[in-house]
């Protein structure tokens, strides 16, 4: 691997890795309170799902082992995650909620996913090409969310639900991705970073716009925008590390 490659995908990593610790203040708050209170655990078992197909992205291309070490580290920190909201669930429904979705989804979609491109695709190459298909096309959809974040932030004309720092780490984690990806002709990779990049730029320039309005200025409480049921912020950068 080129040296300045791998440079930038270190530096993605630990950017990455930033991204996918940025909850804890938040489960920390679910822990203490022993209750998920009215926060949303989707976002992060379809996280986890994204993390464990760039996980199997990584291991499956060959020279792809930056790319699979911090979906690695991604796809524990997530089922962690998953797991509290499962162990903390403030009612009998938000608990069968979370684990049908997480049996669907991360043990049954992953599931397929990794059988299907195993025993029915010999060829390396044809693979690889799935599987980067099937990761980029999941980030992309993903995407509606910072999407409805930006529509929230101009129909209230407030930034409470679309903090600085969350919108500020989609821009950099996606520059820095796409610049990796662009290095190493990777169009899967490139793709949905590329687009997290625009966005998140699109998202810096909505934020400096209102970020000094009286709406703004009147939130006293910023909930965390991954997890509430009504930030409408979903997974955007926190689902597209890479």
């Amino acid at each position: 691997m080129d040296s300045t490659l791998f440079i930038i995908g270190v530096i993605g990593n630990i950017i990455s890795v930033l991204v996918f610790i940025s909850p804890i203040k938040t489960f920390w708050r679910i822990v203490r309170g022993r209750s998920t209170e009215e926060f949303e655990p989707a976002p992060y078992v379809f996280t986890l799902l994204n993390a464990l197909l760039w996980l199997y992205y990584g291991l499956t291309k060959p020279d792809g082992f930056l790319v699979a070490t911090v979906n690695g580290f991604g796809a524990v920190m997530e089922a962690i995650y998953v797991v509290l909201f499962i162990v903390y669930a403030s009612d009998h429904a938000t608990r069968v909620k979370t684990v049908k979705l997480a049996a669907a989804l991360d043990i049954g979609g992953f599931g397929v996913v990794f059988a299907v491109t195993t025993f029915a695709i010999s060829e390396l190459q044809l693979r690889i090409m799935v599987v980067g298909m099937i990761c980029a096309c999941l980030n992309v959809l993903m995407y509606g969310s910072p999407l409805a974040a930006m529509k929230t932030v101009i129909t209230t004309k407030s930034v409470e639900f679309m903090p600085f720092f969350l919108s500020f780490f989609l821009f950099l984690n996606g520059g820095v991705w796409a610049t990796y990806a662009l290095l190493d002709r990777d169009i899967f990779l490139g793709i949905p970073n590329g687009t997290g990049f625009v966005l998140g730029a699109i998202q810096l320039i909505i934020y400096a716009i209102y970020k000094n309005s009286k709406a703004s200025q009147s939130s006293n409480e910023t909930v965390d925008p991954l997890l509430s049921s009504n930030a409408g912020y979903g997974q955007g950068e926190a689902s597209n590390h890479v």
